[in-house]
């Protein structure tokens, strides 16, 4: 846990730079104080956000696909309903038949 390892690195420059004075004691409340603030901090390490970074990328990379894929048959089915002579499908008839249905 990266929190652990900067309070550990912490604690060794702080010992040497106090390690001959009675300032043990001043380490120990700081190496506590930040144990604390670091514990209270919603922290996530490196590696678990470029995981997640890497799962976002892909996700928007699939939605870009899907998107194209439905403008894709959006376009084929009015292709083939104005090849049939009926109107092309949009809201306001979608919306008239579902008021019909309502009925």
């Amino acid at each position: 846990m990266p929190t652990n390892k900067v309070l550990d690195d912490l604690a060794t420059k702080l010992g040497e730079v106090f390690r001959s004075s009675p300032a043990k004691d001043i380490e120990r409340n700081t190496r506590a104080l930040l144990g604390t603030v670091f514990s209270k901090l919603d922290l996530v390490t490196r590696d678990e956000f470029e995981v997640q970074a890497q799962l976002l990328l892909r996700t928007r990379e699939k939605l870009e696909r899907l998107e194209a894929r439905l403008a894709e048959l959006q376009g084929a089915g009015r292709g083939e309903a104005s090849a049939a002579g009926a109107p092309p499908p949009d809201s306001g008839a979608a919306s008239a038949a579902a008021q019909q249905t309502e009925r």
